[in-house]
């Protein structure tokens, strides 16, 4: 990793980096902003003299938020126990497309770390033990905007990592999104490189026997164009010809709004469902969006976003459907939003 200078416009340009790899980690954007925050809050709290020691800020600051992380992460499965139904990943605009002049647009850079990793070599990589609060700027724009999407944010990705121990979750992130190696992860979960290496294969062996890889853009774009169809015109038998006889619904209000608290299994059973939502929905539109980085719907009354679905398109039928509903996961689509056209 180059060398980051240490003055606040320095460990500043970090912030960027962090906060994707900390969504990835917890996949709430809110916990991995709190994460973030919270590293630079330990940063700040060190004497000047310790941190002109460090050779390396950058490296630094991603223990730290990696360490902050598994312990949310640890947390995690309790606080999961006691929410209401289902708990999805916090879904994700494209700012291109949604917003996108209060974040510069889409972002472009692959947002991930150079070999080299957590702790370049010379670097000084020890968590920051002081609490006080950080000093460091506020984000300028929607954090949402700083979150690079690509393949390893997709909604099928993360709940692909939900699967995974907190462990085996920091090392197959770092190794195999970020690519950093594993001398450099073990400084992050105190274990050993080659205990590292296991672990990530253990995650990697889950993501290996996930559902088969969904259809190319184009052909989930006009998969899901063709439900959104089917759903406005409320033709269940349209609907069931979309959907594998195997597809599963799973849906999360939070508490906050209604949704079926257990997955919703077959492709039979998920169109009734649909339709049924449609009825008792008078004056909903659905707008095709992207949705982390792929072809969703957006479903909106009155310029207010209720729902935010994603899709997994297997052999050309969905077969996973992703319904967030729960408002606190929705913060980011409703910050400069675009008007919302019908049919758009």
């Amino acid at each position: 990793m180059d060398v980051v200078g240490t003055g606040a416009g320095g460990v500043e340009g970090e912030r960027r980096h962090l906060l994707n790899v900390a969504y990835r980690l917890l996949g709430s954007l809110a916990e991995a902003e709190d994460a973030v925050q919270e590293a630079y809050a330990r940063w700040y709290a060190l004497p000047s003299v310790r941190r002109e020691e460090i050779v390396s800020p950058g490296a630094w600051l991603t223990t730290v938020t990696g360490r902050v992380c598994l312990d949310v992460l640890g947390s995690a499965r309790s606080r999961r126990e006691r929410y209401v139904g289902a708990w999805l990943p916090d879904p994700l605009p494209d700012p291109g497309e949604w917003g996108g002049g209060h974040g510069g647009g889409r972002a472009r850079g692959l947002g991930v770390a150079p070999a080299g990793g957590v702790g370049g070599a010379g670097s000084t990589v020890a968590a920051g033990t002081g609490t006080g609060t950080g000093t460091g700027a506020a984000l300028p724009v929607d954090p949402a905007d700083q979150i690079v999407l690509d393949e390893s944010v997709t909604m099928a990705f993360l709940v692909v990592l939900e699967t995974m121990t907190p462990a085996e979750r920091v090392a197959f992130v770092l190794h195999d999104v970020f690519r950093y190696p594993f001398a450099e992860i073990a400084g992050v979960l105190g274990r050993t490189p080659g205990a590292c290496k296991q672990l990530a294969a253990s995650a990697r062996r889950r993501v290996d026997g996930a559902p088969p890889a969904r259809a190319a853009g184009g052909g989930q774009a006009e998969a899901v164009r063709r439900v959104k169809e089917a759903w406005e015109t409320k033709d269940i038998a349209a609907l069931v010809g979309l959907l594998d006889p195997e597809a599963v619904m799973t849906a999360d209000g939070g508490g906050n709004r209604g949704a079926a608290l257990r997955p919703v299994e077959g492709g039979a059973r998920i169109a009734q469902y649909m339709v049924a939502m449609a009825d008792r929905a008078p004056g909903l539109v659905l707008l095709e969006r992207s949705v982390n980085g792929m072809p969703g719907l957006v479903a909106h009354r009155a310029g207010t976003v209720l729902t935010v679905a994603s899709f997994e398109v297997t052999a050309g039928r969905v077969s996973r459907i992703w319904v967030v509903r729960n408002p606190d996961k929705l913060g980011s689509w409703g910050r400069g939003a675009p008007p919302f056209a019908e049919g758009s």
